[in-house]
């Protein structure tokens, strides 16, 4: 599926509802350039399960843990990965498997470890500065 998001107020409603989906042990792989907002679409997800916390990217700790919302969120910023073995060593099979939501920024680095019925999203640059085209692919959404 293709969408436009015009603005980051689109990307804040489309995230928002896709959080009102989101059901234990849901995944989301967000694959894009440096600066299309994968982050800024993971504090939409974020607000939409009901965290009020500050989401910050997890690039030098890569995963950071979100508890108070109606499911945890688990964000992983996996830009630094080499190796699946890396991953591993994080236990992400804890958090991929068990009854929160993972968002992964830099997807495209561990693909191989995505598991199947994820939600890709892929983001790409509009025609415009704000616009971003989001190809969203897996569990039907």
């Amino acid at each position: 599926m293709k969408k436009v998001i015009r603005n980051e107020l689109d990307t804040r409603e489309f995230g928002i509802e896709l959080a009102k989906k989101l059901k234990p042990g849901d995944i989301i792989a967000l694959i894009g350039d440096l600066g299309t907002g994968k982050t800024t679409l993971t504090k939409s997800i974020a607000e939409g399960l009901g965290i009020r916390e500050m989401i910050t990217s997890p690039t030098f700790t890569i995963v950071q843990e979100y508890t108070e919302g109606r499911l945890p969120l688990y964000h992983f910023d996996v830009y630094r990965i080499r190796s699946a073995e890396e991953m591993y060593e994080l236990g992400y099979e804890e958090y991929f498997f068990g009854r929160g939501i993972c968002v992964v920024e830099w997807a495209d680095q561990i693909m191989k470890l995505i598991p199947e019925g994820s939600i890709v999203i892929r983001i790409e640059y509009g025609e415009n500065e704000d616009e971003r085209i989001y190809y969203i692919e897996g569990n039907g959404r």
